[in-house]
């Protein structure tokens, strides 16, 4: 792939694994209530719902609509009941049977007991139901057909609000991940750069290991062949960062096509930057021969690409 092609448009959006969207509408029996979607990054699609009592059913149906939406992440899904009030009714509604009833149970015990004393009002209206800010009691099952119907209708909408959120981030990931990408490209050909240097300077060290080895007086010809060869060779090996430059540069640009091409991608950017630290790590070895100053050199652009890598899967861990 040419360098140049590395800023193309992807063709499907790359999605953050991180994002955030709510919708409050009511139902047809004026009940409010406010669907919230919140994801984070997760290894795996994980549905975690917390919704009022008795909506089995929708939330079989919400599972369902999300599984179909998204991929992978951890998802809090978030249903919360607010009846709104109308302005001609009365806020805050008195249980009057309720409050009767409760009165009537305390001074018959007081009077079982021969206790002289009466209920305090203010305990007697905390008893659970004797006031509530509901004007009109719904039937559950018309409350919760209803309440499903319209919470599915708006669901698609806060998928869509959660997804536009991720698509963006994820365009923003995608972006840095390229100019990470790029920049580790811009290390392996200084990289590529100082090998022809290092290769001299590794053949000169050879050369006087040779010369070493031809002054010395041990007997047999042949066997002296064999050890400059196994020396020659096991200094080459060890020296030559060829390979290792050659399979960095086709990662990045797999990479990089990758990330033109969009989609669900972190798990396949996860392994190539696992394989890109592995190539930074055996160049890395292979920079302790030959010349010092060279080396070094190599040794820094090598803990740099390390460093790019490793602020690259910091950032793919986030996409889905």
């Amino acid at each position: 792939m040419s360098k140049h092609q590395d800023m193309n448009t992807q063709t499907l959006p790359i999605y953050s694994m991180t994002g955030f969207a709510s919708l409050q509408t009511e139902t047809t029996d004026k009940l409010a209530f406010t669907l919230t979607l919140k994801s984070v990054n997760h290894r795996f699609l994980d549905l975690g719902l917390r919704l009022p009592g008795d909506c089995d059913g929708l939330e079989v149906l919400l599972r369902r609509i999300i599984k179909e939406r998204v991929k992978r992440g951890h998802y809090d899904v978030t249903l919360h009941l607010n009846r709104r009030v109308r302005e001609a009714e009365q806020p805050v509604q008195l249980n009057r049977e309720l409050l009767a009833a409760h009165m009537q149970i305390f001074h018959e015990a007081a009077k079982l007991h021969h206790f002289n004393v009466e209920p305090n009002l203010n305990d007697m209206l905390r008893m659970p139901g004797v006031l509530s800010s509901e004007t009109a009691a719904v039937p559950d099952a018309t409350r919760g057909a209803s309440l499903e119907a319209a919470v599915m209708a708006i669901a698609p909408a806060v998928i869509d609000q959660l997804n536009r959120v991720r698509a963006a981030e994820g365009a923003t990931l995608a972006a840095e991940l390229r100019v990470e990408m790029l920049r580790l490209r811009e290390l392996a050909e200084e990289a590529a750069e100082l090998r022809t240097g290092a290769r001299e300077a590794h053949y000169e060290r050879l050369r006087t290991r040779l010369g070493e080895l031809m002054k010395s007086d041990s007997p047999g010809g042949d066997v002296l062949d064999a050890r400059l060869l196994a020396e020659a060779a096991l200094l080459v090996e060890r020296s030559d960062i060829e390979e290792e430059l050659v399979r960095l540069r086709t990662h990045i640009d797999s990479f990089l096509e990758m990330l033109n091409r969009g989609g669900e991608l972190g798990k396949q950017l996860d392994f190539l930057l696992q394989e890109l630290n592995r190539e930074a790590n055996t160049m890395l070895s292979k920079t302790s021969g030959g010349d010092p100053g060279i080396g070094l050199q190599l040794t820094t652009l090598g803990l740099e690409m390390k460093a790019e890598i490793e602020r690259a899967r910091e950032q793919v861990q986030n996409l889905e």
